[in-house]
């Protein structure tokens, strides 16, 4: 096997929403291990700046950049602190996302304060950071974006879900429109995964609890590494003809043909 197919040796990645305790560190600290450069973004500058010193105590490279991802020029400042600092963007991961503030409420009981919110965070952030690396990207020749969708979008039974199954269509049509420019776009559909975030919405032992083990094809729950070894595969050159795909790492629970 050419191992040289797995190393990020020489990229430049940012990962959003990557402040300490969520599958953003896992990204972080498995890019960097792989030789990316790791641009740790996230509205919580000390988070963010905890996991990169984490990742530069590995032997990596790592540096936090503070951005509100539904800021357009919050987002435009943090892309062009990556370029200054590495000279450029390879890899963007759309991690940061609003969660557990909106599993609680039935669709119709939302406010539209909330809805708005929701769609700020979990789509048009995606959006905004997707468009601000692309001319870098264009100009390295070529890139990957990997944006995190959910269990929850298949099917939508949430406002969470709705922005993450919008997410599935965000990747579907950049993956068509970056196509020629060398850009790949993938997303990745988790499962309970047991992030501090995960934790909260995974059901204590009990009936619920049973239901749903009994549909998983082999368990319930996966760790954040489990996603980020899912991530590495669509960041690297091994993963070079996979684009505009949904990849589900939530052990069988979704099975779609």
């Amino acid at each position: 096997m050419d191992m040289t197919q797995w190393s990020l040796e020489n990229k430049v990645a940012i990962v959003t929403g990557a402040a300490a305790g969520g599958i953003g560190e896992a990204f972080a600290m498995t890019l960097a291990e792989s030789g990316a450069a790791v641009v740790c973004v996230d509205i919580n500058l000390d988070g963010a700046a905890l996991v990169a010193h984490r990742v530069r105590m590995a032997g990596g490279i790592a540096s936090a950049v503070r951005a509100d991802i539904t800021d357009e020029r919050s987002v435009s400042a943090a892309v062009a602190e990556t370029i200054a600092m590495y000279g450029g963007v390879d890899i963007l991961v759309n991690n940061a996302a609003l969660m557990v503030q909106l599993v609680g409420s039935t669709v119709t009981e939302f406010s539209r304060e909330l809805w708005d919110s929701a769609f700020a965070a979990n789509v048009t952030g995606a959006w905004q950071f997707s468009k601000a690396v692309v001319p870098s990207m264009r100009s390295r020749g070529g890139g990957r974006i990997v944006s995190i969708s959910s269990l929850g979008a298949f099917p939508a039974e949430s406002v969470y879900g709705i922005t993450k199954l919008a997410i599935v269509g965000l990747t579907t049509a950049l993956a068509r429109e970056l196509g020629p420019s060398n850009i790949t776009v993938n997303a990745i559909a988790p499962g309970y995964t047991q992030s501090e975030a995960g934790k909260k919405l995974t059901p204590p032992p009990g009936p619920v609890r049973d239901a749903l083990e009994s549909r998983a094809a082999t368990r319930l729950t996966g760790q954040p590494q489990e996603l980020a070894n899912a991530l590495l595969l669509l960041a690297a050159p091994a993963g070079e003809w996979i684009t505009g795909q949904v990849l589900h790492v939530d052990g069988g629970y979704v099975r779609r043909p």
